[in-house]
């Protein structure tokens, strides 16, 4: 196995773009990741970081957090949090969209089956709401 050296990885990118005295600048980052790092509303205020959001969004997938609880650690309101969400996930399909969410064929289905099966020991998943196929004791 490979050690990247994941903590190395994330001080870098940290020093270099988010830091007080960041290596390279929003122009920088503007070119390098296709948006802007520091945003303005227009009120003049400026809005939620790159970091913010992607932390929110994160928080969001992975501990299946509903968008109020971003007020909470991030200070991000339920609208900022979800429209956050919608705009990675919208581009998730824009640019991954072609390859990875295609209609799956029958024999994906049946590949998908067996692997249910053996990891849970119990037949079928797709519709898995019909449980009517169950042998029950008693």
């Amino acid at each position: 196995m490979l050690n990247r050296n994941r903590e190395k990885g994330h001080e870098h990118l940290y020093r270099d773009y988010f830091a007080d005295n960041c290596v390279y600048g929003t122009k920088d980052f503007k070119r390098r990741f296709c948006l802007s790092r520091d945003v303005y509303d227009a009120r003049g205020r400026r809005e939620f970081t790159t970091l913010q959001k992607c932390a929110a969004i994160i928080r969001l997938m992975t501990m299946r957090e509903s968008t109020d609880t971003m007020d909470d650690y991030v200070r991000m309101s339920e609208r900022t949090a979800r429209e956050s969400l919608y705009t990675l996930s919208r581009g998730v399909v824009e640019t991954f969209g072609d390859v990875y969410l295609q209609k799956l064929s029958l024999h994906d289905l049946q590949e998908l089956y067996v692997a249910h099966e053996e990891r849970h020991g119990s037949p079928g998943m797709i519709g898995s709401t019909d449980c009517t196929h169950w042998k029950l004791k008693n």
